[in-house]
This record gives structure tokens, C-alpha cells and sequence, in this order.
């Protein structure tokens, strides 16, 4: 298809529940409707880079040869000499001289419209939920602030040392400070999601709460 976009099976998604040891724990059935049922691959990519031009700081800067110190004079006369003709020292020809043409502090910021949007985060989480890339977990109650709560969680569902999004219904500083200090491992309440945010990692990880809070449909907040 020209389009990029990609239609999506009909037929409900069966994804498995487990609980904190990785034990099945029972089955929830998504409907892609939910979740637009299609994806549109030229949509996804056309937001991601959105998302990554706007984390630009975009402050660059290059000393033109007006910029640079250096004396205007001739280096010397025109003709007569022999040598090719030359400009100043500020020249961006000679070491030390101005660039030509180089970057200058400027805004990469851009935004497309907020229905776009909304509307790729909810295809890139029903491509992870598609491709088999998400794990829905019964619940996400930790006793206290301990890294290693998380580690062996995400060790009994297999997705240990793997870069990961933890899903969750509303913010919990337990699960937030748990998490922090493990590599490539990001928490993010379900309404703070974004379609870079969900396809920058290799897995998805929701409590079942969150994935009942995005199949209830995108929230303003989603748009950044």
C-alpha cells in the first residue's frame, strides 16, 4: 500500500496474564478496534521523528568569518606577486577562519495535529500487543522501594536485561524509584504514553489496569 498502513486482524488478541512469579494467572481478550485496528506505518514514523526533532536543544553554533578574530586587510596586493589572489585571514579557505555556512542556534520544535498523535500512540501499542511484544501483569504491588523487587519480577517474566516501558494505571513513586536504577528500564503512568516512548523499547509491560485505562481511549494528556 502506498499509505504504509497496515490492516489489522478482526478477531479479538487472547493475551495471557501472569502474576509477579511469572505464573499464568489467566487470559484478557483486546479487541484492534480498540486500538484503531490498523496501523499506519508512514503515521508511526512521521510522529516518532516529531518526538525526536522536539528533544533537540538545537544550540549549535559556528563562528562565520565575520565572527572570528583576525585582521580584514588583504593578505596582499591582487597582482604582480606571482601567487594566486586571496581575501583576508578570516577566510573559511585558511586554518583558524570562519565556516561557511555552518549551523546556528535554532528551534527544531515542531507539532502535528493532536489527532495524528494520539492516534499513532494507540497504533504502537496495538503493534505490541500484536507482534507479541507486551506483557500484561495481574498487578504491580511492591512491599517497598527495592530494586531488586523489580529485577526479579521482570526476571520471572522473562524480560530481564531487555530494555523495557513499565505501564501503569496512575503514578506510584514505589514502582518509580524501584525501577530507576536499571538500565534502559523507563515507568510511565498509561495517559503519559506516547508512540516513542512505546516503541523505543524492546518490551511492553502493562498492569492490567493501565491496559484497561488505554482501552478506554486516548486522554489529553497524551500529547506532548
Amino acid at each position: 500500500m502506498s499509505t504504509g498502513e497496515t490492516p489489522a486482524s478482526s478477531e479479538p488478541l487472547t493475551l495471557k496474564v501472569f502474576n509477579q512469579k511469572g505464573e499464568s494467572v489467566g487470559t484478557v481478550q483486546v479487541d484492534p478496534a480498540e486500538f484503531g485496528g490498523s496501523i499506519n506505518k508512514q503515521l508511526l514514523h512521521d510522529v516518532v521523528l516529531m518526538h525526536l526533532a522536539n528533544q533537540r536543544a538545537g544550540t549549535h553554533s559556528t563562528l562565520r568569518r565575520g565572527e572570528v578574530a583576525g585582521s580584514t586587510k588583504k593578505l596582499f596586493r591582487q597582482k604582480g606577486t606571482g601567487n594566486a589572489r586571496v581575501g583576508n585571514r578570516r577566510t573559511n579557505k585558511r586554518k583558524g577562519g570562519g565556516t561557511a555556512k555552518g549551523p546556528k542556534p535554532r528551534d527544531y520544535e515542531y507539532h502535528l495535529p493532536k489527532k495524528a498523535v494520539r492516534a499513532a500512540t494507540r497504533m504502537a501499542i496495538l503493534s505490541r500487543l500484536q507482534d507479541q511484544e507486551a506483557v500484561i501483569i495481574e498487578d504491580l504491588k511492591l512491599p517497598g522501594i527495592k530494586t531488586k523487587d523489580i529485577v526479579g519480577i521482570l526476571k520471572s517474566l522473562n524480560i530481564e536485561g531487555k530494555s523495557c516501558l513499565i505501564g501503569i494505571a496512575e503514578a506510584d513513586e514505589k514502582v518509580y524509584k524501584s525501577a530507576r536504577n536499571i538500565p534502559g528500564v523507563e515507568v510511565s503512568p498509561a495517559n503519559l504514553f506516547n508512540a516513542y516512548s512505546v516503541l523505543r523499547p524492546k518490551r511492553l509491560l502493562l498492569t492490567r489496569a493501565a491496559l484497561e485505562a488505554l482501552r478506554k481511549g486516548p486522554q489529553k494528556s497524551e500529547v506532548k
